[in-house]
């Protein structure tokens, strides 16, 4: 009860630290799919391919709450929104454990891609709008802790109860407690602070700008676009490492997938690492200097020397890009202004997405059809033209100030 009343009494601590849970439980379902899928499969007696189903379901919902994340905050408020998220998601999974048929689990995939969705954007809105940098780099960090956490779930329920069911209700069950945490700290997520002798300081979910006017701003399709290709290039590296070691460049499975757990590890502590310098380097800084960093990398990588230049440019690359995410989208008011903020957020939520599946496909045909050694080509222009155009994207705006904790 003493720590009950001491988040009470400071309910932005108690706020942070349930964002932060959250994002643990949001990567936990992705976690989980990868390890569950052979036994999923099994049971439905279905193709391998019939994966690509249940991520397209899943996207479909994740890009259309993402993309409404504005407007869904300025009617409904994001407690009530992250509550509603949580459970949808929870639902969705326990759902996934009872249904007879494949067909009815695509349909489901809808459902959670759509709390997904509205978690992650709703979730960034409000650290963007409340916090400072340092702490929406951790936010993110948390999220890899989730996707860590997910196989370890699903991977003991295999081998102790033989059943990829019991994984998905262990998770199913966190993301329904989650929600019911929302529901009960519902007046926390609205209340706030005014400064001494001051007035409250109006923030980005207190705009309620219509979507239709943030869509004909050309900066929120340009910030849009650095998350289009960002996320791309980040998942794509993740994706096609092992291939591009193993298939075109003759390194053993053993020590090519230590490579591949290189970049993930690395891209994690560059994370934790981040949020303790972010508010003293500044957003630009930290975006311009992980992108230069990344673009040494790739080269790296392109160049070929030998396998510990390999082992090197993708530790460096998941290093170097670890904190372009967070920083990106706590920067959106610079890039965009504070009254399309909050829509934009949402928008980029949306292109991350799109991203994911675009560029990871694409450069999946250039390899089959050209080489595999074209992805690191490709990750070299991506760095250079996210350099450029993140430049051209900064929008110093009179009167805007960064909010830190």
């Amino acid at each position: 009860m003493r720590i009950w009343d001491q988040v009470r009494r400071n309910p932005r601590i108690g706020l942070i630290v349930l964002a932060y849970v959250a994002f643990i439980a949001l990567g936990m379902p992705d976690g989980l799919l990868g390890v569950a899928w052979p036994s999923m499969r099994a049971d439905f007696s279905i193709p391998l391919d019939s994966l690509g189903l249940l991520l397209v379901a899943g996207t479909t919902g994740y890009l259309t709450s993402s993309f409404l994340n504005g407007p869904l905050i300025a009617r409904w408020g994001v407690g009530r929104i992250l509550a509603a998220s949580c459970a949808m998601t929870g639902a969705a999974l326990f759902g996934y454990t009872l249904v007879p048929a494949w067909w009815m689990m695509v349909l489901l995939g809808v459902l959670g891609g759509l709390g997904a969705g509205a978690i992650d954007a709703g979730l960034n809105t409000y650290v963007a709008a409340h916090f400072g940098e340092g702490l929406m780099q951790w936010l993110h960090a948390c999220y890899g802790i989730g996707v860590t956490l997910g196989p370890v779930i699903m991977t003991v329920t295999l081998a102790t109860l033989n059943s990829w069911r019991a994984g998905y209700r262990v998770v199913g069950g966190f993301q329904v407690f989650m929600a019911a945490c929302f529901v009960l700290t519902l007046s926390m997520w609205n209340r706030e602070t005014a400064p001494p002798g001051g007035e409250q300081p109006k923030r980005l979910t207190d705009y309620r700008t219509p979507m239709g006017e943030t869509l004909r701003q050309p900066r929120v399709w340009l910030s849009a676009l650095l998350f289009f290709l960002y996320v791309g290039a980040e998942v794509s590296l993740g994706t096609w490492t092992y291939s591009l070691l193993t298939g075109s460049r003759g390194i053993a499975p053993a020590l090519a997938g230590l490579f591949t757990g290189s970049y993930w590890a690395t891209f994690t502590i560059g994370r934790v690492a981040a949020g303790l310098v972010a508010k003293r380097a500044g957003v630009h800084l930290l975006v311009q200097g992980s992108l230069a960093a990344a673009f040494l990398g790739a080269l790296l990588l392109a160049w070929d020397p030998s396998d510990s230049a390999n082992l090197l440019a993708v530790a460096l690359i998941g290093f170097a890009i670890a904190p372009i995410f967070p920083a990106l989208m706590s920067g959106t008011s610079r890039r965009v202004g504070v009254h399309f903020a909050a829509n934009t957020i949402g928008i980029q939520m949306a292109a991350s997405g799109l991203g994911t599946v675009l560029v990871t496909s694409l450069l999946g045909v250039l390899a089959r059809r050209i080489s595999l050694e074209i992805i690191p080509l490709c990750l070299v222009g991506i760095f250079l033209a996210l350099f450029i155009l993140y430049g051209l994207s900064m929008n110093k705006k009179d009167g805007f100030q960064e909010n830190v904790l």
